[in-house]
Parts: C-alpha cells; structure tokens; sequence
C-alpha cells in the first residue's frame, strides 16, 4: 500500500509529533511543581510557603538560641585553664636530698589569670606552696623555676 503523502499528512504528522512533545514538557513540569510544593497537602504555593516559613521561623529561633549558647560556653572558655607546664627540679643541689621529685606547676587561662603551685620535696618532708597569677604576673616573689614555669606557659596561652 502505498499512501499519499500531502500537505494534510505531514501536517497532522508534525502536529502528532508537537502533542507528543507537549505531553513530555508537562508531565516534566509536573514533576517539577510537585518537588516545589511542599507541606501537608502538596495542594498549592500558599501552603508551601507558610510551610517553609514557619521553617525558617524555627530555623531562626534555633540560630538565636545557639548564638546565646555559644556565648555562655566563649565566656567559660576564657576562664578555663589554657595552659599548663611543669618545671621539676632539684632544690637541695649539692646537699645529696631532694633529686629532682620537686616541681612547680603553672595553670593558665585566656587572660593569663591562674596559679602557681609549687612542691618541694626532701626525705624529711614535702612542702607545697600556691601563688596566684593575675595578667601574667604574680604580686609574690617567685622562685626561678616558678618564672621559668610562668614565662613558659604564658607562651602556651594563644
């Protein structure tokens, strides 16, 4: 069989074909629109931007109440112990007691605020001593351990 091919045939073939890719650009436009809605019901925009909305409304408080949080926990971080170092030694040098089991500790914080703790040691007794630290500096006289362990742990301190 052979048909005619004119004017009506290529037209009704060219406008099969449009309709076909019609069909293809809304089914796809479909699929789109129904990635786009959101919520409950899917069933139209308003409902999916209330929907997203009240996300972002959430999102928000949330932000708020983590930037609070964080500022409570900066505060505490600064006041934590940021630093530490040991310095052991010897005092009794020469005399034969002591070896080195003495030491003298130093803790810092952010602020170079904290303490020094010292111990020393011989075979009769051990006597331990704490000196505080403010801005970096203690008001009492520190031994030269002490200052090494002070000047050290400053260095620590970021």
């Amino acid at each position: 069989m052979n048909f005619p091919i004119n004017a009506t045939t290529i037209a009704i073939a060219v406008l099969i074909i449009i309709v076909i890719v019609l069909i293809f650009f809304i089914v796809n436009l479909n699929n789109k629109l129904k990635k786009f809605l959101i919520g409950k019901s899917s069933g139209n925009l308003d409902e999916s931007i209330e929907s997203v909305n009240t996300s972002l409304k959430e999102l928000n408080s949330f932000r708020t109440e983590l930037e609070a949080y964080l500022a409570t926990v900066e505060k505490r971080l600064k006041k934590s112990v940021q630093a530490v170092h040991t310095v052991r030694f010897n005092p009794f040098k020469g005399t034969g007691s002591g070896s080195n089991q003495s030491f003298s500790t130093t803790f810092l914080n952010e602020e170079k605020d904290g303490v020094i703790i010292s111990s020393l040691y011989s075979r009769e007794h051990v006597s331990v001593y704490s000196k505080p630290v403010k801005k970096g500096t203690s008001e009492y006289e520190l031994s030269d351990e002490e200052k090494q362990g002070l000047e050290t742990a400053k260095e620590l301190v970021k």
